[in-house]
C-alpha cells in the first residue's frame, strides 16, 4: 500500500518528478479542530475516507485460500544455510502434495513452482494460510553485500511469484557488478491486505518488526565475514523497515513505494543505517494523501525533503515496477547495495 509525495535532490541519473499536472500534499501531518468538535470529527472521518478510497481504489485483493499444509520445520540456532535449505525443501514438497489432497491445485501448482525443482533455497518455509517464506539467491555464505526485500501488502505464497521476480532481476543486476552478492527475499510477516483497514495501520507493521530484527542478528552470522546488509524495503514493507531495530546489522535502509512510515523524519527511526528514499514518477503511491491522525495512515512522505532521507533516482517507474530489470530505480537500488552511489545529503544520524 502507499501514499505520498515531495520531491528530493537526486542521487544517480535523472530527477524524479510527479505525475505531470498533479498537485501532490506536502507530507505533512494534518491537525485538525480542537477535540469534540463536530467540524474536527467531520474533518477526521472525510480525511480517512480519502486516504482508504485513494489507496483501496487502484488495487484488488488477492485471495488466500485456508489451505492445509504441514507444520513448518524447526532448527536449532547454529543451523547452517544448506542445513535448512534441505529441510525446507522437503517440507515444500509435502506441502504442495497436502495441497493437492485436499483439491487445491491452483496452490498445489504455486509451490511446486516455487520449488524450482528442488533448486530453491528456502531460510525458512511455512505453507500454512497465507504462508511465510524466506528464499535466498546467490551464495549467502561467501556474499559481502546482502540485500534483504521487504514486501508490501498482498504478498502471500499465491502471489509469491511477483516478490521472486524482483528479488531475481535484482540478484542479476548485483551479480553483473559485484559476483560476492546475494538477495534474501523476506516473506517474513503476514502482508495487510491492500483492500482492508489493516493496511491503513501500523499494527501489522509493529508484529513484522518484531520478526525481521532477530532475523537481520541472524543473518549477520550466516553471511560471508564482514558482509555489508541493506535493506531494501517496498510500499508497506517501508512501514516495518522503518518500526525495525537494525542495531549494527544493517548499513542502508531504502523505502521505496512508500505510503510514509508513521515517522516525522528519518532521524526517528531506530536505526543507524543511512537512510533512503525514491519515488518513480508512474507510482499511483504519489497521489494518496501523507496524513496521520488516529492510527491511520502514515504521515510524512519519505520522498520530501523535510523528512531528510538521501533521495535516490527511480525514473519513471509504477508501483510495482521498481525491481524490473532496465529500470533506473533498479539500478539505483543495485548501487545502494554495492555501496557505490554517491552521498548527496549528510548522514540522519
Amino acid at each position: 500500500m502507499a501514499t505520498g509525495t515531495g520531491t528530493g535532490t537526486q542521487v544517480g541519473t535523472g530527477t524524479q518528478t510527479g505525475a505531470a499536472g498533479r498537485t501532490r500534499g506536502s507530507g505533512t501531518a494534518l491537525t485538525t479542530g480542537r477535540a469534540g468538535s463536530g467540524g474536527g470529527r467531520l474533518r477526521r472521518g472525510l480525511l480517512a475516507a480519502l486516504v482508504a478510497a485513494a489507496v483501496v481504489v487502484p488495487v484488488s485483493a488477492a485471495a488466500s485460500p485456508n489451505v492445509p499444509a504441514p507444520a513448518p520445520a524447526t532448527f536449532s540456532e547454529d543451523a547452517t544455510p544448506r542445513s535448512r535449505y534441505a529441510a525446507n525443501s522437503a517440507n515444500l514438497a509435502e506441502a504442495a502434495r497436502t495441497a493437492e489432497d485436499a483439491d487445491r491445485p491452483g496452490r498445489a501448482a504455486r509451490l511446486r513452482a516455487m520449488s524450482a525443482a528442488g533448486a530453491a533455497r528456502f531460510l525458512t518455509f511455512d505453507g500454512r494460510g497465507r504462508g511465510r517464506a524466506v528464499e535466498v539467491f546467490g551464495e549467502l555464505e561467501s556474499a559481502d553485500r546482502v540485500a534483504v526485500l521487504v514486501p508490501g501488502s498482498d504478498t502471500t505464497l499465491d502471489t509469491y511469484e511477483r516478490f521472486r521476480a524482483g528479488a531475481v532481476s535484482l540478484q542479476q543486476r548485483l551479480q553483473a557488478g559485484h559476483p560476492r552478492s546475494a538477495v534474501v527475499a523476506w516473506l517474513g510477516y503476514d502482508t495487510p491486505g491492500t483492500v482492508s483497514t489493516t493496511v491503513l495501520s501500523a499494527d501489522r507493521a509493529d508484529a513484522a518488526a518484531g520478526e525481521l530484527a532477530p532475523f537481520l542478528e541472524q543473518l549477520r552470522g550466516m553471511a560471508g565475514p564482514g558482509a555489508r546488509i541493506s535493506l531494501l524495503c517496498h510500499s508497506y514493507g517501508s512501514v516495518v523497515c522503518a518500526r525495525t531495530a537494525t542495531g549494527s546489522a544493517v548499513s542502508d535502509m531504502a523505502l521505496f513505494g512508500s505510503p510514509g512510515t508513521g515517522a516525522g523524519s528519518a532521524r526517528e527511526l531506530p536505526t543507524g543505517a543511512r537512510v533512503w528514499a525514491g519515488r518513480g514518477s508512474g507510482d499511483w503511491i504519489g497521489d494518496v494523501p501523507h496524513v496521520r491522525f488516529g492510527g491511520i495512515g502514515f504521515g510524512t512522505d519519505p520522498v520530501a525533503p523535510a523528512f531528510g532521507a538521501r533521495a535516490f533516482a527511480a525514473g519513471s517507474v509504477g508501483h510495482s515496477d521498481y525491481l524490473k530489470p532496465g529500470t533506473e530505480s533498479l539500478d539505483s537500488l543495485a548501487a545502494i547495495v554495492l555501496g557505490t552511489t554517491p552521498a548527496s545529503e549528510a548522514d540522519h544520524g
